[in-house]
């Protein structure tokens, strides 16, 4: 943490932080790469911050200008709330309770709801015609879950979950390393995983993701959280975050994330590339880069 200590005197431009997993890292390289094209300032990469807390540190301490978070986590990790499955509202309570407590903005969310998601194969959900988590429950007692260790103790986790929709599995969870979960179901040891919404193995792999018609999860809307500071500062950032609004839906995050983990291609490669595919640059604030005429 004295890492991270520390204002923003002497620093100079804008400073981009990123949790430590894949979709962080695009969604940081998304963001910079647009803020290298719509100001003159220089960019720095903050990337590979551990967690939310300590990405929430930096912010805190000027360290880093921005970063992604995710409104579930915010409302429960941060602000320490109980969850709540109304998307607006939770929203709208991170949205003011980051300002009152930490004075920080929450902007309008890039578009994924990256929540977690309950998986099973392809195959097996059109055989069976479960779509939904409440069509998952009359074939639970003959099929086997995976899932990772904090699923099971997180106010948002397994018991909850197996409560709302009554959920009675052959045997109890088996608990795994997350990253041997897609690894699992795909060698057919488990049947049904809890996963998030945007893992890349996801489409690659054929799963389907089961539709929460109960809304027992949290919604976890990936916003951008920025020091007004900066936002003032820099009118970059704004312009930056008003094109990126709504323009990432869960699909596309997946195949990224796909690229990036699946095909190994270069993170600053792939974002530049979906910057491109979605004309992100179509005209430029910054006098000295001028748009098309």
């Amino acid at each position: 943490m004295l890492s991270l200590a520390g204002c923003t005197s002497g620093r100079k431009g804008v400073s981009v932080g990123t949790k430590n997993f894949t979709e962080q890292l695009l969604l940081g390289e998304i963001l910079a790469q647009m803020l290298e094209h719509f100001s003159s300032e220089p960019v720095e990469r903050r990337f590979y911050l551990a967690g939310s807390y300590i990405c929430h540190q930096a912010l805190l301490a000027g360290r880093i200008d921005m970063y992604v978070e995710y409104t579930g986590t915010a409302l429960l990790a941060i602000l320490k709330e109980k969850p709540s499955s109304d998307r607006s509202q939770v929203m709208q309570q991170v949205k003011n309770e980051y300002r009152r407590r930490f004075n920080l903005d929450v902007m309008p969310s890039l578009g994924f709801n990256n929540s977690f998601a309950i998986v099973m194969r392809g195959n097996d959900s059109r055989k069976m015609g479960v779509k939904t988590l409440s069509e998952l429950a009359q074939f639970a007692p003959k099929l086997r879950m995976g899932v990772g260790y904090e699923f099971l103790e997180r106010p948002d986790g397994f018991p909850g979950l197996a409560a709302t929709y009554g959920l009675r599995f052959a045997e109890p969870p088996r608990v795994m390393d997350l990253g041997l979960l897609y690894r699992a179901i795909e060698n057919k040891q488990v049947d049904v995983i809890a996963g998030s919404n945007t893992d890349g193995l996801i489409s690659a792999l054929d799963l389907v993701v089961l539709d929460d018609d109960r809304s027992y999860f949290p919604p976890y809307d990936a916003v951008p959280i920025v020091r007004p500071e900066a936002l003032q500062n820099h009118p970059a950032i704004r312009a930056t975050i008003e094109r990126l609004s709504g323009r990432i839906s869960a699909e596309q995050m997946r195949r990224m994330n796909y690229a990036a983990d699946g095909e190994k291609k270069d993170p600053a490669v792939i974002a530049r590339n979906f910057i491109s595919s979605e004309r992100l640059l179509a005209y430029s604030m910054n006098p000295s880069r001028p748009g098309p005429p």
